[in-house]
């Protein structure tokens, strides 16, 4: 069991995009609910369950080290006395790379737990998300709802 006592769903958010930054496995694991059932999907990837899949793939992710930024806006969060959701877009920056070449920003969902160690993370989804915003549809009338 991890030592980090993480006393909101929040804390538990800032550690993990902090851990994916330094590319720190123990940082990241320490975020993640000591489960089998936890679930992660990572952008066009498999649906990965259980702290082996889940550990393996961050290893995976962070071996080339660390070398982007990570900035979340637009979170929405709903919040319960033991389950929060968040919904963030992701967008990296990578220093190296010229800004016409960034990667495509992502759509996030991550899931929380309160336990009896601390808020744990149970689910990480992300996948590609358009570059801009979609608008919303435009208004083609008055809508009747009988």
């Amino acid at each position: 069991m991890s030592g980090k006592i993480f006393p909101t769903a929040q804390d538990a958010e800032n550690a993990f995009y902090e851990a994916l930054e330094r590319c720190d496995l123990e940082g990241m694991m320490a975020v993640w609910a000591e489960d089998d059932e936890i679930v992660c999907v990572h952008p066009a990837g498999a649906r990965l369950t259980g702290q082996d899949e889940v550990r393996e793939s961050w290893a995976r992710i962070f071996a080339a080290g660390p070398r982007a930024r990570v900035t979340i806006d637009r979170q929405v969060a709903i919040s319960g006395m033991m389950l929060a959701v968040h919904s963030v877009f992701e967008r990296f920056t990578l220093p190296e790379v010229k800004a016409q070449a960034q990667p495509a920003p992502v759509v996030a969902t991550n899931v929380y737990l309160r336990t009896a160690a601390g808020w744990r993370m149970i689910v990480h989804h992300a996948s590609p998300a358009p570059a801009q915003p979609q608008t919303a549809p435009r208004d083609t009338g008055p809508k009747i709802l009988h």
